[in-house]
């Protein structure tokens, strides 16, 4: 069974990030060599796209944004990621949120992105589209 294109679901979360995460984006990456560019709302991985290879995570939660970023399917294949990629970003960013050694503008944002990984579209193990 062949996934829906990426274009639609990659439109819908960019003008989503734009209207809820504009004022929080730290940066705006422009697609170049190394990456497909970005709207940043933390770190280097947290948000739609990232800046490429040769980026460390700055903490945790962009650790797990990237481990959410290295399990999408190439997105010029036209595939969703496995309903357990946006299911780990859950757990790892929701742990974040409650760590109260972790500033509390970074726990919000994890809290930001754990709640909006449950919204994410995937595909669970039989390939359906959730």
């Amino acid at each position: 069974m062949n996934a829906p294109s990426l274009t639609p679901i990659a439109t819908a979360l960019l003008t989503l990030g734009l209207t809820v995460g504009a004022a929080a984006a730290q940066e705006i990456v422009p697609p170049g060599p190394s990456s497909r560019g970005a709207l940043l709302i933390h770190g280097n991985f947290c948000g739609p796209g990232n800046r490429g290879p040769g980026y460390a995570p700055v903490d945790a939660l962009d650790l797990a944004c990237a481990h959410h970023d290295a399990c999408w399917p190439d997105p010029a294949l036209g595939l969703l990621p496995a309903c357990a990629c946006n299911r780990r970003l859950e757990v790892e960013a929701g742990l974040v949120a409650r760590d109260p050694w972790s500033p509390v503008e970074t726990r919000q944002t994890a809290r930001f992105i754990a709640d909006f990984a449950t919204a994410l579209p995937c595909a669970d193990a039989s390939g359906q589209i959730r």
